[in-house]
């Protein structure tokens, strides 16, 4: 796809949005919610970044751009003015915004709405149509009142650290108050959050990847911290190797909302097409020619593509050559990362575990294996519920996990050793008893009438009977597809589930199979096959020891097929994988 034809595409997608928005906009004036977009979801107004000035970036790229539909339409005009009045209102009187479904007077919350609406505001300014100026003095005074609550504010998640950079950069590229700066370079003098292979803290190919990646840009270009770019250039590299055939994000082991569900690179588009002209790289033309080709909408606010597009308009202007994404590869994301080093080091930190409203996220730099040879994808993994998933052509295999009754739920596989043809993958979870108190350590209120279980210091409990439990997991590839072998020697009865889990796209047919719980089977013995248009998954390997249907704290997807096999410990199982016949050389189309 030629520039020409991309920025044509970013247009239509972008005016082919315009009427939803008008659709769904508040136009009650006695509505505390006028002149708002009323989420589909549940018929509320928001002045969040996904909610209402998400419409009012596409209206404003379509009202000053020559070759939309709507160039100075001035009845889009007036829906813009109740838009920009409505978030005015709507903004606390801190600063704050609340998306009242999540959080209150929130700073990070309004930080994604200033990024957007600076840019947005920029945008307007260059366009020099009088009509405008109620809309930009309308954003300029939210972008204004924003500031105090942004410098005194904080955040919930590592992501959100970036953000508030990049909003505190737009506020002082808007007002020059050196207090802003001061503050953003709070947030960055906590240093990056990304590993050497470019993986973040929260793992989210689908969402805040691409989130930290934008954010960092626009606070580079803005505070002239170049180096900021480092982290995003290791992330897009990165992405290159998590995307599937059918250019689906892979989200199989994301510490946030976007784990298990379906992603394209569209998020990317923006900040790719921004590296790819200043990089001039190849890979990231790509991906962004990627992005593109996925878009179906111009994305929330601070992540607009054409807005981005209309602010930067070397974009629009032939540049790099896309390059080739990486179709035929094995490769290990933070195969080398010393993630032990830094674990050792979290006693030390002082917080005890413990964080509030948020994650401490220790799975971060826990390995992940990709590979892809033609129209097959796999994914195994370390630190998430499930250790393996497999794309072949349209059959999804989209998790294999474990689960047991030790801990009890699902099984996190912990280490990741690579062989010649395949991996090994080993799990281990402890379990212990904990002693009385000494009695010269506690508290006052043990010797009253009511000694509440919550005030004893439970941490100076001696430990007793401390138990383990290890799985060992071994995959290996074969000529027609892949050998799973599940071990565990404990000889102590525990229950034990195997669960595979399929898209519900296909059909599941063959085996001795018997209902368990909704969306999902029992599959006792026999060989069972996985069928979606003409590609198929076969597998043997059942088993029928326990009649348990599920695992306490195990969920599965129940818009889904899964298969559960239930053991005992002790138990070595092997399932053998096949996968039906690519065209091209060899069974995946190599």
């Amino acid at each position: 796809m030629n520039m020409h034809l991309k920025y044509k595409k970013l247009v239509a997608v972008n005016d082919g949005w315009v009427t939803q928005g008008i659709d769904n906009q508040i136009m009650d004036s006695g509505s505390r919610f006028y002149g708002g977009v009323a989420d589909p979801d549940n018929g509320v107004a928001w002045p969040t970044h996904m909610g209402t000035p998400t419409f009012m970036a596409i209206w404003a790229c379509s009202l000053v751009n020559e070759s939309s539909n709507y160039y100075h339409d001035e009845q889009l005009l007036r829906r813009l003015e109740l838009a920009a009045a409505f978030i005015v209102r709507e903004q606390h009187e801190d600063g704050t915004i609340s998306p009242g479904w999540t959080n209150m007077h929130s700073p990070p919350d309004t930080a994604f709405a200033v990024v957007g609406l600076a840019g947005l505001l920029e945008l307007l300014v260059k366009h020099e149509w009088a009509a405008l100026e109620r809309v930009r003095a309308d954003i300029r005074k939210f972008l204004e009142r924003s500031a105090p609550a942004l410098l005194t504010g904080g955040c919930h998640t590592p992501n959100h650290r970036w953000v508030l950079t990049a909003a505190l950069a737009f506020l002082h590229r808007l007002t020059g108050h050196a207090e802003l700066t001061a503050r953003a370079d709070q947030w960055l003098a906590e240093g990056m959050d990304c590993t050497e292979d470019g993986e973040w803290t929260e793992r989210s190919n689908g969402i805040y990847n691409g989130v930290s990646d934008v954010m960092l840009f626009h606070a580079a270009e803005l505070l002239g911290r170049p180096e900021l770019l480092e982290p995003v250039r290791r992330n897009l590299r990165m992405m290159a190797y998590l995307i599937h055939p059918d250019g689906e994000v892979v989200t199989d082991y994301s510490g946030r909302q976007d784990f298990g569900q379906l992603f394209d690179m569209s998020s990317y588009a923006l900040v790719s097409s921004l590296m790819a002209h200043r990089d001039q790289n190849p890979l990231f033309a790509a991906l962004a020619e990627l992005g593109i080709e996925a878009l179906n909408h111009p994305g929330p606010i601070p992540n607009n593509v054409l807005l981005g597009f209309l602010l930067h308009p070397e974009l629009r202007e032939p540049g790099v050559e896309s390059g080739r994404l990486p179709d035929h590869y094995r490769v290990v994301i933070n195969g080398k990362f010393n993630r032990q080093h830094y674990l050792k080091q979290m006693e030390s930190a002082g917080h005890g575990g413990k964080i509030y409203h948020s994650r401490l996220h220790p799975e971060f730099g826990a390995p992940v294996a990709r590979q892809r040879e033609g129209r097959t994808s796999v994914t195994v993994m370390t630190e998430t519920n499930s250790f393996f998933a497999l794309r072949h052509g349209a059959a999804r295999l989209l998790g294999v996990q474990v689960s047991s009754s030790f801990e009890p739920g699902f099984i996190k596989m912990n280490d990741m050793e690579q062989l010649e043809s395949g991996f090994v993958l080993k799990g281990t979870e402890s379990k212990g008893y904990y002693g009385p108190i000494a009695t010269d350590r506690l508290p006052e209120i043990a010797s009253n009438t009511v000694s509440p279980w919550y005030l004893l210091p439970h941490q100076l409990r001696e430990v007793t009977h401390l138990q383990q439990h290890d799985v060992r997991i071994e995959l290996i590839e074969t000529p027609d597809g892949w050998r799973l072998r599940v071990q565990c020697d404990k000889p102590d009865v525990l229950l034990t589930q195997i669960s595979f889990i399929f898209g519900k796209e296909g059909q599941l047919a063959g085996g001795e199979l018997a209902p368990a719980e909704t969306g999902t089977q029992f599959w006792k013995a026999g060989t069972v096959k996985f069928t979606a248009g003409d590609d198929w998954i076969e597998m043997d390997g059942g088993a029928d020891e326990h009649w348990a249907k599920s695992i306490r704290g195990a969920a599965f997807p129940a818009d889904c097929q899964t298969l559960v096999v239930n053991v005992l410990t002790p138990y070595d199982r092997t399932f053998h994988i096949r996968l039906s016949p690519s065209d091209g050389n060899g069974i995946n189309g190599q």
